[in-house]
């Protein structure tokens, strides 16, 4: 995926509680961010990657996050999301590759190499939480290596992405033959250009572009600090 190297991806979601919950929203979200230099996108729901694609010509990696009873487990966590993905077409399909990973008593080990023989060649990125899932994952085969649960998960609760100038991206990618993607809280210009200054390959920014209900908390936070 030459398109987005060294450049910005930006997410396109809004959930179903979210006052954007639109795929006409989203499209138009994909369209602004393309307007304004983005190289790729992220996005969620195959209505929302259908309307996307009417929009902008730019690659995108889709997700699909459903919830199951018994499992943590969200982000296309069953070949049934992977197969919708793929019939929709994406040029990246992105899943949980946490520690968490095990669905139907199956893991992730089980769960990817199945995915691969019935889709070998799809691109897959895997959104992990620490750097040994991040080995894991590129010795399983992934694609590209996402960055994209630290903080989210029970082992990497409290980890910031920035904190040590990035270690953990610079750990990742010292540790891995797959290309890196940073996401996850990388939430400023300059914390963008630092993460692609340090190697990762492109880096997906969200919250903090597409959701305005997120950005308009921070400015409110802000001024209650001053009170």
């Amino acid at each position: 995926m030459k398109e987005f190297q060294n450049n910005l991806i930006v997410s396109c979601q809004a959930l179903e509680d979210e006052p954007l919950h639109s795929s006409f929203i989203m499209s138009k979200m994909a369209l602004a961010a393309q307007m304004g230099g983005a190289k790729g996108i992220r996005a969620n729901t195959v209505a929302d990657i259908h309307a996307i694609k009417q929009e902008v010509n730019l690659p995108i990696i889709g997700i699909i996050k459903q919830d199951y009873k018994g499992t943590d487990i969200y982000i296309t966590p069953t070949m049934k999301e992977v197969d919708a993905l793929v019939a929709e077409g994406v040029s990246i399909i992105a899943m949980d590759a946490t520690k968490q990973f095990r669905l139907n008593h199956q893991s992730l080990d089980e769960f990817f190499k199945e995915v691969k023989d019935k889709y070998p060649h799809q691109l897959f990125m895997a959104d992990c939480s620490t750097v040994d899932e991040a080995i894991h994952a590129d010795e399983l085969g992934f694609d590209f290596i996402g960055t994209t649960l630290v903080g989210y998960t029970p082992q990497s609760y409290g980890h910031k992405i920035e904190a040590d100038d990035f270690k953990i991206i610079k750990d990742i990618i010292s540790s891995v033959q797959h290309p890196v993607i940073g996401e996850g809280n990388i939430d400023t210009p300059l914390k963008v250009k630092r993460a692609l200054e340090l190697g990762c390959y492109s880096v997906v920014v969200g919250s903090m572009i597409t959701r305005p209900q997120v950005i308009t908390k921070r400015f409110v936070d802000e001024i209650k600090k001053e009170r």
